[in-house]
Parts: structure tokens; sequence; C-alpha cells
């Protein structure tokens, strides 16, 4: 016993924790697929049980086949490059207009005087109701749809931005002006990396905002796409397509939120959240 404790005090605490974290999120991998699978065997069972029709529910070993079906034929990698597409590009645009307009609206009180009722007036709108402008404005296609998704997603991102720009400590500030550092550096150095926790937040919370958006928009608009997919198979009663589109969604926005997550543990390896236990 006292060689094992021995043995265990010469690893270096920097390992033992990211040894324990490794378990922990093992662990959580788990539960998390048991609970997934557990909720699809009921799905199944509950298809199969005759107290819904098939129209109304199918059952989850049909769904998969007609994805299976959508991808052989082509049709699932198209329509979902389309989707994607537009997601990544409304959500790009809004990432960078966000992220300089809040930063813009944090340090300039004349930005701040112009933005800052835009803002509060436009966050709590519902801004699918401004997709009929859009529609009339940029058309039927592309233009329309990106230009919703940017609309939709840029807002988390500025109030993320301000509050974070704004929240930075006044003393680190006044300590690096008063070491002579310029406006640009005291920006770069010491506010950005401040607020990038919470500017990340921002990104988490518009990443499905803007896949929302893209379904919708579609879903509304039609042509190709998931969302023009589902409501086309919506049309010809095709109970399966629509829900294929669904767990397609659902696994493409499982894998981008993901992604961004671990994207963050990354960006702020140096900051005191990656030592705390991931709950992605």
């Amino acid at each position: 016993m006292t060689e094992a404790v021995d043995r265990t005090a010469l690893v270096p605490p920097a390992e033992r924790n990211a040894a324990l974290e490794a378990a922990r999120g093992l662990g959580r991998g788990i539960k998390g697929g048991l609970t997934l699978i557990l909720l699809l065997v009921a799905w199944e069972g509950f298809a199969r049980s005759g107290a819904v029709s098939a129209f109304l529910l199918p059952p989850f070993s049909v769904v998969m086949e007609r994805v299976w079906d959508d991808t052989i034929s082509g049709d699932l990698p198209i329509n979902l490059w389309q989707t994607l597409y537009r997601m990544a590009v409304g959500f790009g645009i809004a990432a960078a207009l966000g992220i300089v307009l809040g930063i813009l609206i944090a340090r300039s009180r004349a930005a701040r005087w112009f933005f800052d009722p835009i803002v509060s007036v436009a966050f709590p709108m519902p801004k699918i109701a401004f997709l009929p402008v859009f529609m009339l404005w940029f058309g039927l296609y592309d233009a329309s749809k990106i230009t919703m998704i940017v609309f939709s997603a840029v807002f988390p991102v500025v109030t993320a931005t301000v509050t974070s720009t704004t929240g930075v400590e006044k003393e680190m500030l006044w300590s690096a002006r008063s070491l002579g550092a310029s406006e640009r550096r005291l920006l770069w150095e010491i506010v950005l990396p401040a607020a990038l926790p919470q500017i990340l937040t921002g990104l988490q919370v518009a990443l499905p905002v803007s896949m929302i958006v893209a379904v919708v928009t579609e879903i509304l608009m039609g042509g190709a796409g998931i969302g023009g997919a589902m409501i086309q198979a919506s049309r010809f009663a095709d109970s399966p397509g629509v829900f294929a589109g669904i767990v397609e969604i659902a696994v493409a926005g499982y894998c981008f939120v993901r992604g961004i997550a671990l994207l963050r543990r990354h960006l702020l390896a140096w900051h005191q959240e990656s030592s705390e236990p991931s709950t992605v």
C-alpha cells in the first residue's frame, strides 16, 4: 500500500488532473450515450406497439433507412451542404460584425448613444418577422436567407461583447495606461483576452441560432436544404422523410455545438475555466 501511495505521489499534479478529467469525461459520455440509446429504443418500441400510426410516428429503424437511402442517392449530402453553407456564412458574418460592433459600442460614447437603443429594441424581437421584408429586398434565394441568419445571430454576439468588454477591471486599464500602453495595445493585450470567455459564450449561443434560422427559412421559402427537403416531404405525406430531416439536423447541430465547445477549451487553455469539469 505504501509503495502504491508513493508512486501516485510521484505523478505530477497536472498529469493527475488531466487523467481525472479524462475519466470524468468518459463517464459523462457513457451516461449521455446510454440516455440517448434508451430514448431511441423507447421511440422504436412505442412506434411499433400500435399505440400510434406509423404515419404520425414512424419507427426509428424506418427513419434511419430513409437517412441511408438519402445518403446513397446523394440527396442528403446536397441538402446538408446547402443548409450548412448558409449557416456558416451567416454565422461568420454575424460573429465578425457582432464582435466589432460590440467593441465599438463599449469603447465609444457616440456609438453607444446610436446603437444602444437599436440593440435594446431589436434584441427581444422575433427576428423571423423581418423575413417577408428581406424576401422583398433580396429575393427568394440565398441572399435573403443568409441576411435573416445574420440578423438573428448578431445580437447575442453584440450583447456578450459589450458586457464583457465593459466589465474589464478598471484597475488593469489604469495600470496599463500609466505604463504607457497605447489604446491599440490596451485593446489587443488586455481588453480582448479578458473579454474572450464571454465573447465565446455569445458565439456558442449564436451558432445554434444560425442553424435554427437556416432550417426555418428553408421551410418557409423552400428550395434546396434540409428544411426544404422536410417541407417537400410533408407536402407529399412522406412521414419518414420529415423525421429523417429532424434526425439529420440533430446530428449536425450536435457536431457543431460540440466542435465550438472544444474550440473554446482550446482557446481558453490559459483560463481558470479550463481546469473546471466540462459539461459538454
